[in-house]
């Protein structure tokens, strides 16, 4: 019988802590349809203001709010600007043209980052032989680059050029608390350079469902509506709402713990000669390639241990740090990648 187990495969494998289920459990609550909960307002007020934003939009999934804001930023027979790494085109469903109508021009970039230049280029010109581009997306960190962070300078750059070419800016932000973290920046650093913010709530700061949706009151009304139309309004969605509260005010500076945690398996990781590839470790991922000849022995020791993970090719492996991953957790993860040397 197995006697431990390690869930390394994401951050949303997170469950709520005591302090933050009695948080839950003495919510206010009300019918957030008829937008009549108090404690859903709070936690939309908390974060428009920490982003320096009008509004905010509490929803079920970041997948949600980023498919809203789509939805809200283009009309049907647009065109978006994305890596090609984005959560949006590989983990949505295809609900860029499912939900909105809108087809997507992907750009190779590095490690899921993009800049100016890259976009710049991408702009359809005015012809009727070419959709209208709209809308420019980033993700920060990149969940498909390994959790690499956007430098600020570069998204200013791009910011400035959506201006110019009067392109929506949107932000898939599902780990944005995580790049905020890492480069020691506030989240009204990037408030002011997006039209719209997606936040999640429930991957590093340990919420049990929940993504927010960032903009200016129009746009958020707008998303109001999609929401709708979506099936995403909740009634008594309060006792949620509180778990959030909970999360942005004690569960931010924490992060730095996975980061760390995360440095210390890459240089683990770096020295071992089944593992032929580690991507940059910025945040709480970890992504690195093993050779094939260690593929099948690497399943099945880890099978044995009880240490899951999530695989995102054939041969690239996948670790998230999070909350409810312990330091003896760590040294148990350790012990087992160098027994496989």
């Amino acid at each position: 019988m197995k006697n431990y187990k390690i869930d390394l495969r994401s951050d949303t494998m997170t469950i709520p802590t005591k302090d933050m289920l009695d948080c839950m459990i003495s919510a206010k609550v009300g019918d957030d349809v008829w937008e009549e909960d108090e404690t859903v307002k709070k936690l939309e007020k908390l974060i428009a203001k920490s982003f320096q934003h009008e509004s905010a939009l509490f929803c079920p999934s970041g997948t949600m709010t980023n498919q809203i804001a789509i939805r809200v930023h283009t009309k049907l027979g647009d065109e978006l600007i994305c890596d090609k790494l984005s959560h949006i085109y590989n983990y949505e469903a295809g609900g860029i043209s499912s939900n909105s109508g809108v087809s997507t021009k992907l750009i190779d970039g590095h490690y899921g980052r993009i800049d100016r230049d890259m976009i710049d280029s991408s702009i359809n010109v005015d012809d009727v032989h070419f959709p209208r581009t709209k809308l420019v997306c980033l993700e920060n960190t990149v969940n498909k680059g390994g959790g690499t962070c956007y430098d600020i300078e570069r998204i200013k750059e791009i910011s400035k050029l959506c201006k110019q070419k009067k392109l929506g800016l949107h932000l898939d932000g599902a780990r944005i608390f995580n790049a905020i973290v890492a480069k020691s920046h506030q989240p009204s650093d990037y408030g002011k350079l997006f039209d719209s913010i997606s936040v999640c709530l429930s991957k590093g700061l340990g919420a049990p469902i929940g993504s927010l949706l960032i903009g200016s009151h129009d746009f958020i009304n707008e998303s109001r509506r999609v929401r709708k139309s979506f099936g995403g309004g909740m009634r008594q969605a309060g006792y949620l709402a509180a778990a959030g509260i909970y999360a942005l005010s004690n569960n931010v500076k924490r992060l730095k713990k996975d980061h760390d945690k995360a440095q210390f398996i890459g240089e683990c990781l770096s020295n071992l000669k089944y593992v032929k590839n580690i991507r940059p470790v910025e945040t709480n991922i970890v992504l690195f390639d093993l050779e094939d000849s260690h593929l099948e022995k690497f399943k099945r020791i880890m099978f044995e241990k009880n240490i899951q993970y999530s695989f995102m090719a054939k041969n690239s492996v996948r670790f998230v740090t999070h909350l409810n991953f312990s330091e003896s957790d760590l040294e148990k993860l350790i012990k087992v990648l160098k027994s496989l040397n």
